[in-house]
């Protein structure tokens, strides 16, 4: 599979291939007579051995064999091919959400007495496993601004890892990705980032340096709102430990799960080019709107970040988030009133989506956790779908009336 992910990654000619052409091909195997097309599903809990002798070099490390599917399965490991090449990483694991790759990527470089510098602005969920779970392992939490303004202050003899979110949720502010990763070699740390907002298409975090991208697999990689899945890139070496890591904790992904994300993958590249047009077009109209204070979005000239947007993404992409003129009570309304778009959590998919964060990705933290993450109470987060971009603007008219 290795060297054909390798393989993969060149035309015959020499050149490297695209992403869409990428996410399309890397990890299948169709070059014989008879090859299906469509991504076979290895729907088995368990694989057998040929003979005890086999068993035990498994149980060596000197083969590759499958065993059980918490440790690997062909169907999985046609994601991770995918996802690895996408990234330009040698090796991807999968896993049964975004959050079990999070905390398998983080815990398996992280023990008691160890510190992790992260920055402010997070996933809520992501926020809440540094602030209630890892205190109680023993694991040191520092945050830093997206900005990563007075970050060498932190680091000490403890500090083993540095993790950022770019663009960030739900305000999406963006992190420096290649004087992030800098800072982390100075340093002899692991870089980690959730390039979630992101995905592979429209940034490259490996490329500028980083040791790790994370993805909630779930959003724009699956695309359709229809699977829980993660999944971590890197050296095969750090990711060999976060695949350990996985396996003792038990986050690892279904056969099933692992299909959909492969048939997701397979039309991602298209479906993120509609969604930064739409995203834009929409992001053009809520900062004209009177009723709109203020809108957070890369792509507009306003936004504080636009230029290392323009270095280090390929475009803007579908995420952004707005603040409503009358707080949160205009939010509700506003919310409330919406039809083409839908009142739903997560993001990433073919239809466009509204939330409230302090009701949903952000619930449970305090005021002041909340300014430091950026998130008002009127903030209204936004994930632009694939809809008519005229047939969006007409509904957020309507409820914003």
């Amino acid at each position: 599979m290795r060297q054909a992910l390798r393989n993969m990654r060149k035309s015959s000619k020499g050149k490297t291939l695209g992403d869409a052409t990428l996410a399309i091909h890397a990890g299948e195997n169709r070059f014989h007579l008879g090859a299906s097309v469509g991504t076979p599903i290895t729907r088995t809990a368990n694989f057998t051995f040929a003979s005890t002798k086999e068993m035990k070099r498994w149980a060596e490390g000197k083969s590759s064999a499958y065993i059980y599917t918490r440790y690997g399965n062909p169907t999985l490991a046609t994601a991770e091919a995918k996802i690895a090449a996408l990234e330009g990483a040698e090796a991807a694991v999968v896993t049964a959400s975004g959050s079990a790759a999070i905390s398998a990527a983080l815990m398996a470089f992280l023990r008691a007495g160890d510190e992790v510098i992260a920055t402010r602005q997070l996933y809520g969920g992501s926020y809440k496993l540094l602030r209630d779970i890892f205190p109680r392992l023993g694991i040191g939490v520092k945050h830093v601004g997206h900005d990563l303004a007075g970050i060498g202050a932190l680091v000490s003899p403890r500090t083993k890892v540095l993790y950022v979110e770019t663009p960030t949720n739900p305000t999406l502010r963006l992190v420096d990705l290649q004087k992030a990763a800098a800072f982390a070699r100075e340093w002899g740390l692991i870089s980690m980032v959730d390039s979630t907002f992101a995905s592979p298409v429209l940034q490259k975090p490996l490329a500028m340096g980083f040791n790790v991208v994370l993805h909630s697999a779930s959003k724009f990689l699956a695309g359709h709102s229809d699977v829980i899945a993660g999944a971590a890139a890197g050296n095969k070496v750090l990711i060999d430990k976060v695949r350990a890591n996985m396996i003792q904790i038990g986050g690892s992904m279904d056969p099933e799960a692992a299909f959909l994300l492969i048939r997701g993958l397979k039309t991602l590249a298209v479906r993120i080019e509609r969604q930064c047009k739409n995203a834009m077009i929409v992001a053009k109209y809520l900062k004209s709107h009177s009723k709109v204070a203020a809108v957070h979005y890369p792509g507009l000239p306003s936004h504080p970040d636009h230029n290392l947007a323009k270095r280090q993404m390929q475009d803007f992409g579908g995420m952004m988030s707005f603040e409503v003129k009358s707080g949160l009570n205009g939010a509700r309304k506003f919310c409330d009133r919406v039809r083409v778009f839908s009142l739903a959590a997560s993001l990433g998919g073919v239809e466009s989506l509204v939330i409230l964060p302090i009701y949903t990705s952000h619930y449970k933290m305090s005021a002041a956790e909340l300014r430091a993450a950026g998130v008002a109470p009127g903030t209204v987060r936004v994930s632009v779908g694939l809809e008519d971009p005229e047939d969006l603007i007409a509904d957020l008219c309507q409820a914003l009336r």
